[in-house]
């Protein structure tokens, strides 16, 4: 029979430093969520027209900012093409058509996900080379670093081998 030795609770310089640390989790975890930088005034009446709206503009680059959506840049610029996508939306313009709009005035570099296409087939196309080439370069490693096969002793060494040991 076993006897489970009891645990002392943690004292409370330990309990504190625990609460200190999950509040410190905690508002990493904030800091880490997206900020959404849609005012007020920009937002639609309509919440269905509003959630296309956020919805596109999570597809389209900030193009000062280059690493963020324009619903997530505070740039000046981001915040034009936020209301120019709220206007189209407006006029009744299709999902399609207002992406297709947008590219059309500011070119294909503001889409975060590229077109598939020809001239973009190197962008989709390089990590599954890099990774294939990889692969190659690992097996090309490998079948170069086997051992070399073991060869036996010839009948000179085996003769030589056993006179040594018939000397002792």
């Amino acid at each position: 029979m076993k006897v489970f030795a009891h645990r002392p609770r943690p004292s409370a310089v330990e309990g504190s430093a625990r609460v200190r640390a999950g509040a410190a989790l905690m508002l990493l975890a904030a800091l880490v969520t997206p900020a959404h930088a849609v005012q007020p005034d920009e937002v639609l009446k309509d919440p269905a027209l509003e959630h296309r709206a956020r919805e596109i503009s999570a597809e389209l680059r900030c193009l000062v900012c280059q690493n963020q959506s324009i619903d997530d840049s505070d740039a000046p610029l981001a915040k034009d093409l936020r209301l120019i996508v709220r206007e189209r939306l407006e006029k009744g313009d299709s999902d399609t058509a207002v992406r297709n709009y947008v590219v059309a005035r500011y070119g294909e570099f503001v889409l975060l996900r590229p077109v598939f296409a020809l001239h973009t087939l190197l962008l989709w196309l390089t990590p599954v080379l890099a990774v294939l080439l990889g692969g190659f370069g690992i097996w090309r490693l490998a079948r170069r670093r086997r051992p070399a096969p073991t060869r036996g002793l010839s009948a000179a060494e085996e003769a030589e081998v056993a006179a040594l040991l018939r000397r002792e």
